[in-house]
């Protein structure tokens, strides 16, 4: 078994990779209140299917 991410016990199947519900809620609050980030590449290219701005949305 993995440990858990949080506390660092067993993870559990119901809740895996957490222990428990309340190891899962805490991460997920984390996520949720911007703890967390996924640093991107400098000079990183917009996705091909972000929408680009048009002459009429600039300036």
């Amino acid at each position: 078994k993995r440990p858990c991410p949080e506390c660092g016990k067993p993870s559990s199947r119901e809740h895996y990779p957490f222990c428990s519900a309340r190891c899962k809620d805490i991460d997920l609050n984390r996520w949720l209140k911007g703890a967390y980030v996924i640093p991107g590449r400098d000079g990183e290219e917009e996705d091909e299917n972000s929408p680009k701005p048009g002459p009429k949305d600039e300036g």
